[in-house]
């Protein structure tokens, strides 16, 4: 063989670990997406295309080197536990959990897939995850909830309607039986030091919703705190008509509530929660494990008011509430 021919053909097999490597970089991977609102419902829509849209920019493209199986459980335990099982039978790369409710089930059904949560309360208290620095297992993912969030909105109602004596704590426990204990402390200290009673309001069914705001309006000073909950995302329209007719205060988890028609809300923005779940999701197809990915907790509360709704309610939006606010809706 001639001097030029070896040359040329060590050339070839020193590239040949790169020519491979390209290529398996470009064969398609598996994504399955588990959500628990209904696929109707235009918030989780998109939370879904701000997930799709964070993975595009990281290079990860539907129909190229990218899979999407999406499944949407519509707040139906059953369908959730279905869903996840089917999702895990695909065997894809990586599983998108949504919340508490949707990660625990999955979590059930596999201890090997990559499992990335993007809105969970509680995830120590809950056992997904070992410490928050090291997840351990095959979970991690985003927090939505810290310590002072509950006693936040205990002050905020306080301030926006500071006849407020007696508040109702609105959540379904059937898909916040995990963490709810963790809300429901912080806002019974904050409520204390404000003397205002609180009582939690359970709710396992949609026509038990309007008994409850309907309760809260028998007595001056009344008030609701609407945990952050499939439920109550789902039943959204009906607590906001409500607390309209029967003229309650309430404060929310996030800002779609307050979008249409609801009065005050705090709480993390979740479409962030989505973006950097798909950050996750892109270290775990280049190698990463979920247990040496850190569980974050949230850094950035984003408080939005209703002026017109405080309004409507005879309520005065003080004005250092507006301007710290992220966004007022007039």
């Amino acid at each position: 063989m001639k001097r030029r021919d070896v040359i040329i053909a060590g050339g070839l097999a020193a590239a040949w670990p790169l020519v491979t490597h390209a290529q398996q970089d470009e064969r398609t991977r598996r994504i399955g997406v588990l959500m628990g609102y209904a696929e109707t419902d235009p918030v989780a829509q998109s939370l879904v295309a701000t997930f799709r849209d964070a993975l595009t920019k990281l290079g990860w493209l539907e129909n190229r080197n990218l899979r999407l199986d999406l499944r949407w459980a519509a707040g139906d335990a059953d369908k959730i536990n279905k869903f996840a099982k089917e999702l895990v039978e695909l065997h894809p790369d990586a599983i998108l959990g949504q919340d508490t409710p949707v990660t625990t089930v999955l979590a059930r059904q596999t201890r090997t897939i990559p499992i990335v949560f993007a809105v969970v309360a509680d995830p120590i208290g809950t056992g997904l995850v070992a410490s928050l620095a090291h997840p351990g297992g095959n979970i991690s993912g985003f927090s939505s909830n810290d310590s002072g969030l509950g006693g936040k909105w205990v002050e905020l109602l306080r301030e926006i309607a500071p006849r407020t004596t007696r508040a109702a704590v609105l959540f379904n426990p059937a898909t916040t039986s995990l963490f709810v204990q963790s809300y429901l402390a912080p806002i019974q200290a904050a409520a204390s030091s404000f003397s205002i009673v609180v009582n939690a309001a359970p709710v396992s069914e949609k026509n038990q919703i309007e008994s409850i705001i309907a309760e809260q309006a028998r007595n001056p000073g009344g008030s609701l705190i609407v945990l952050p909950d499939q439920s109550n995302t789902t039943n959204r329209d009906l607590i906001i008509a409500l607390t309209a007719r029967y003229a309650i205060p309430a404060i929310y988890y996030n800002r779609f509530f307050v979008k249409s028609g609801g009065l005050i809300a705090y709480g993390i923005d979740f479409a962030e929660s989505y973006r950097q779940a798909a950050g996750y999701i892109d270290r775990i197809l280049k190698g990463a494990k979920p247990a040496d990915l850190p569980v974050q907790q949230p850094t950035k509360y984003e408080l939005t008011i209703n002026v017109k709704t405080a309004q409507a309610l005879g309520l005065y939006v003080p004005v250092h509430l507006q301007q710290v606010a992220d966004e007022v809706i007039e």
